[in-house]
């Protein structure tokens, strides 16, 4: 992953903000259930990539710039995790929920974002097979509980 930031180093400091804010919100709130392909997980996914987007965004300066920065860190990320494919798309798929989520949030706290994700939660859908992504494409999506 070290070749991203190489061209893009004004950037790890705020991916690296991101990523360290979602992990401490994750393990407040779920404590270490957000490593398994849950509900918190999925959480944990999607707010990565909105905080991500936030953090970016004060160096990119529009929300696009933002996202498409999110997708290449996390979507190389996810990449070079030894997944399975099913959970490969569904760490991929909420990732960008959540980056959808910032699209339509980027002007809300950090509170109010997480708010808006966790009652994304409650609606996510359990994912058995990748052919079932499409029916999904706005909620969340987790393996099991």
């Amino acid at each position: 992953m070290g070749w991203i930031f190489l061209k893009r180093p004004l950037l790890i400091l705020p991916t690296l903000r991101a990523t360290k804010n979602t992990f401490e919100i994750c393990n407040r709130l779920y404590g270490s259930t957000h490593h398994k392909n849950n509900k918190a997980n999925a959480f944990r996914h999607a707010l990565w990539n909105v905080l991500i987007c936030m953090e970016s965004i004060k160096r990119l300066k529009t929300a696009q710039k933002s996202i498409i920065w999110a997708q290449k860190v996390t979507n190389l990320y996810e990449k070079v995790t030894k997944n399975t494919n099913l959970e490969l798309q569904m760490d991929l798929h909420n990732n960008e929920v959540g980056r959808r989520a910032f699209l339509t949030n980027f002007d809300k706290s950090e509170r109010e974002i997480i708010d808006f994700i966790q009652n994304k939660v409650t609606n996510a859908q359990n994912l058995t097979q990748i052919e079932d992504l499409e029916k999904y494409q706005d909620q969340l999506i987790y393996i099991s509980e």
